[in-house]
């Protein structure tokens, strides 16, 4: 393993999912599973997010893209949520699955628009602040 580039990986991991998910990742991680999540970070992170050519927000526009047509939704909501993070607008993300939804089909479409809603309103939520509890 490549120390420098799993380093650069983890950051990279780090600021597009957040630490709580790359902590859990890794945390859970076991001799089996181990030596997958150490590839994906040094692999994934540190060799394709790490290279500077693309800027974060394209990587997560280009993932979408390519999550949704593989219909991995798991992820697909775990990268709508890096996309935001890396600036994407709510206007861009509707566009960008509208997109998706014509080239990779309707029902795709409808999965993806679900995912991004649930996330818009758990993000909605966390940002409202708490009920006063007197109240």
């Amino acid at each position: 393993m490549d120390i420098e580039r799993f380093n650069t990986g983890e950051r990279r991991r780090r600021d597009v999912l957040g630490d709580a998910y790359v902590d859990q990742s890794l945390k859970s991680a076991d001799d089996f599973n181990r030596p997958f999540q150490e590839l994906v970070t040094e692999y994934c992170w540190g060799t394709c997010w790490g290279d500077p050519t693309l800027v974060p927000r394209e990587r997560s526009l280009l993932n979408l893209g390519m999550i949704a047509a593989l219909g991995k939704m798991h992820e697909f909501e775990l990268h709508v949520r890096g996309a935001l993070k890396n600036g994407l607008s709510h206007e861009e993300l509707r566009a960008a699955l509208i997109q998706i939804a014509v080239y990779c089909g309707i029902p795709v479409g409808v999965d993806c628009f679900r995912v991004a809603r649930k996330v818009l309103a758990e993000l909605a939520a966390a940002s409202q602040p708490a009920a006063d509890p007197k109240e």
